[in-house]
């Protein structure tokens, strides 16, 4: 093999090992203080959005799946409306984002999956999502729907008893989609501005 080639070659088996092991790590989060310190590991990357099959309901009352969001770039957030921490903190992360993207924010889907449909209703998602920047939508479903879209991709989360009732660990980062629906990569939680950002305008 030329060494251009090779080189080629290596370089593109490493930029993949360092993606792989961004979504091996990090991305386990927990959201209250009774639940147990954990990660996860996940076995594969998330699908192409064409391959996934599952529908929601938005925090306006419409029946929305995955092929309504190919043709713009994605970013998808799962979480829940009684995070004591991290969803507030990731949400208000992806408002300054946008923010600072300017006109280009118009362009992106924004979407937030509760991942505790029991309690976040369309109007519970609706009211919560108010708190954050416009374009971010708020989706819930029945559970086996939220389960088909964790799984679609390769999320994480679970119920943890507390003595005021449970909360729930999930997956923390944010998934990055371009606009034909191929998964891009991750932010995960507490990433910096300064890098968040261009990893979404390299999708613009």
């Amino acid at each position: 093999m030329p060494v251009s080639r090779r080189k080629m070659v290596w370089t593109a088996a490493g930029a993949v090992s360092m993606l792989v092991a961004t979504l091996l790590t990090g991305w386990w989060r927990v959201d209250g203080p009774a639940a147990p310190q954990r990660q996860t590991r996940i076995s594969a990357l998330p699908l192409p959005f064409s391959e996934m099959d599952f529908q929601l309901t938005d925090h306006s009352g419409r029946k929305v799946g995955p092929e309504d969001w190919i043709g713009s770039p994605t970013l998808v957030f799962f979480g829940f409306t009684y995070c004591p921490d991290i969803c507030p903190t990731t949400l208000s992360d992806i408002t300054r984002w946008l923010e600072q993207l300017g006109e280009d924010a118009s362009r992106l889907h924004a979407v937030f999956i509760t991942v505790d449909p029991q309690r976040d209703t369309v109007q519970a998602m609706a009211e919560y999502v108010r708190n954050f920047h416009p374009s971010i939508k708020g989706y819930t479903g029945p559970l086996d729907e939220i389960d088909k879209a964790a799984r679609a991709f390769r999320a994480k989360y679970e119920r943890v008893p507390t003595e005021n009732g449970y909360t729930m660990n999930h997956t923390a980062g944010v998934f990055v989609y371009d606009a034909d629906g191929i998964f891009a990569g991750v932010i995960d939680f507490h990433e910096s501005r300064d890098i968040a950002v261009p990893k979404i305008r390299q999708v613009l």
